[in-house]
């Protein structure tokens, strides 16, 4: 059991739901992801995805798709992104979770790509255009080194692909709350509860939601069926707003306490 899977049973017996938070790793730069990660995790954030910037992602929307830009502008790589982690777990046990497109993990061999991610402390891999069917060696791999495999199921998926999809997932079951990329929009509470409810039929597994989540009226509304809630573009547009200034963490650590303190 790694430290996602612990993270999930320990909310489980508190009766508490997840906060997810997603940054991009290297926006503004990697020694300020650090210091966000620090803050997310002092604002309550329950697990934090670091995204992995990459030039073409498949389900980003605008905003995240531009600290992606500025994160490979300054540099940005896999491997300095697990040398920011592995400086992270001398400080923070929180559980990280990368989000890569697959190119990147091609490109890095996945077999070094996890034992990489391993040594220098993440917890999990969210790969949102690879398939469970199109990973069965990278599954493999995960298991084998105990690291947790997200898999998404969205509105318009079968009955059959909510199956496999939340069979394949370890450590909890990403739910795509809207169809399109990912932004900062206004999510149809009851759809989503309704959504989550019919998964939930299908799996023991945790269900979190993520995709359009951006108050705390959102995230009150959709914990009432959810076991987490993820916020992503509206936390790296609010570091958007602020980077270059000295209120950039305080400010990402008041908006992200305000949603969470709705969590809780």
């Amino acid at each position: 059991m790694n430290r996602i899977e612990q993270k999930f049973q320990e909310l489980k017996q508190q009766k508490r739901k997840a906060f997810i938070a997603f940054i991009t790793a290297g926006d503004p730069d990697l020694s300020s992801t650090g210091k966000l990660v620090r803050a997310l995790e002092e604002a309550g954030v329950d697990i934090i995805e670091l995204g992995v910037p990459f030039s073409d992602p498949l389900a980003d929307g605008p905003i995240i798709q531009a600290s992606y830009h500025r994160a490979l502008n300054h540099g940005t790589t896999v491997k300095k992104i697990l040398e920011t982690v592995k400086r992270l777990r001398r400080t923070t046990s929180i559980p990280l979770a990368l989000m890569s497109s697959y190119n990147p993990i091609f490109h890095f061999g996945e077999q070094k790509f996890i034992e990489s991610c391993v040594e220098a402390g993440v917890d999990g891999l969210i790969v949102p255009d690879l398939p469970p069917e199109e990973a069965v060696k990278l599954r493999r791999l995960a298991r084998e080194y105990d690291v947790a495999t997200v898999f998404f199921v969205a509105p318009t998926s079968t009955d059959d692909r909510i199956k496999s999809n939340t069979m394949a997932a370890n450590g909890f079951v990403y739910y795509v709350s809207l169809t399109g990329t990912t932004g900062v929009q206004k999510a149809v509470a009851s759809a989503v509860i309704r959504h989550v409810r019919h998964i939930k039929r299908f799996t023991p597994k945790p269900v979190c939601v993520g995709f359009g989540i951006s108050t705390p009226q959102q995230v009150r509304a959709i914990a009432r069926a959810a076991d987490g809630i993820i916020v992503g573009s509206a936390i790296v547009k609010t570091i958007e707003a602020h980077r270059g200034r000295r209120d950039l963490l305080p400010s990402v650590k008041r908006y992200v306490s305000s949603l969470v303190k709705a969590l809780r």
